[in-house]
Order: structure tokens, then sequence, then C-alpha cells
């Protein structure tokens, strides 16, 4: 890493920075905890991130033990990306990050910006992080676009999930625009119900109790 830039300073965050500091590189992480991914498959939900860019970033993070290079089965020239235990400590601060950075989103990003289905799972993640949860025993399943994620509520903790819960209090249904436009707050989700884009089935309290648990607007 002779020819990287440094901060040259004696401080954690300098040297966090270091290595995750350069352009794109947290998004390669934040692909790589939601799951495994070939260098195609990165490179396809990070439109904008050229061949060379991200076959540099892929370098760098591999000589500092943050992600790892797999054989894939059956294939003996391919390869498959997936963070270390090292690159999964990473995953507290983002969603710390991801929530603060929420505040930021405008309509404009909504309108312009690119947006996947599977990011909802780590948005719904950086929404209920470090709150305090319901003291009920509940899940509650989200389907955005063709995703399926679930919170699950148990002795005032909460997981979140991929996949469909068992016996979900409540199923919301709606699309990822949609979705991040709910947690950055410039839609509430019950104006969303209003308009159609999205649904909400289940027991009204659970309702109430996951809208509060998430921080989103509740109606009076």
């Amino acid at each position: 890493m002779a020819d990287k830039r440094h901060y040259r300073q004696f401080c954690g965050l300098a040297s966090a920075l270091d290595v995750i500091g350069e352009r794109w590189t947290l998004l390669i992480v934040r692909e790589l905890l939601l799951a495994p991914a070939r260098f195609s498959e990165i490179q396809e939900n990070l439109p904008g991130l050229g061949t060379n860019l991200l076959s540099e970033r892929l370098r760098v993070l591999t000589e500092q033990g943050i992600i790892e290079a797999l054989p894939v089965e059956g294939d003996g020239r391919g390869k498959q990306y997936r963070l270390t235990a090292t690159g999964q400590h990473l995953h507290a601060p983002l969603l710390m990050l991801s929530r603060w950075g929420m505040n930021f989103l405008s309509e404009d990003d909504a309108e312009t910006g690119a947006a996947r289905s599977a990011w909802g799972f780590l948005a719904v993640q950086a929404m209920i992080h470090g709150r305090p949860a319901p003291s009920i025993n509940e899940s509650y399943e989200f389907r955005v676009d063709d995703e399926v994620f679930h919170i699950h509520v148990q002795d005032e903790r909460a997981t979140a999930h991929q996949g469909p819960a068992n016996a979900p209090a409540i199923v919301v249904s709606t699309d990822a625009r949609t979705f991040v436009r709910i947690g950055a707050e410039l839609l509430s989700p019950f104006d969303a119900v209003a308009t159609g884009r999205l649904t909400i089935e289940g027991d009204e309290g659970a309702i109430r109790r996951c809208s509060k648990f998430m921080g989103l607007t509740t109606p009076a």
C-alpha cells in the first residue's frame, strides 16, 4: 500500500479512514454485509463503479484483512468475496452511520438515486439499532419488492433476520423507494397506506408497537 495516501495521524479514526475511507469502499462492505458476492455481482449492485476501481478496492480490503476471496464450488476459476471476522466488526458502525445519513436524504435522492430492495434489510437494522425493544414476544415481517425479512422481538431484545417470520404479528408490503422514504421521514407510513404505496396487515396494537419501536410517526 505504498502508493496509497495516509493521514499520518496517531489516531484510531484516522487509521480507520486510511483503510475504509476511500470512495466506494464502505458501499462494497455494505454489499458483503448482505451476503458473499462475486466480482460481477458487486459491480452490478453498485452502478457507477468501474471495473479497475473495484479491483483496486477489493485488493486493498483483502490486504487489510477486511475481506477474503474464496473459491466458488463447481467453478474452478470463480471467486466469491466475503467479510472476515474483522470486516464483520463494521456491522454496528455502518448501521449507526446509515441511520445518521438518513437525515440528509431528500426527495431528489428518492427520485433519481439507485435503490435496491436488499438494502431495505440493512435499513430496517439501522432503524432499530440501539432502540429499546417492546416487552413482548412477537415478529414483524417486511416484504420489500422481492425481498422478505423480519424483526423478532423477545425479552426486550430485537433481532433482524432475512426470510419470512413464523406467525408474524404484522406483515408490511411496499417497494424499496417507499420503504427508505419512510425510514428517512420523507413520508409517514400512514400517508403511504393512504396512497396505496404500502399495506399493513395484522393486529392494530402490534402496528402501533412496531411503529413506535422503529421511531416512526403513529396516528393519534
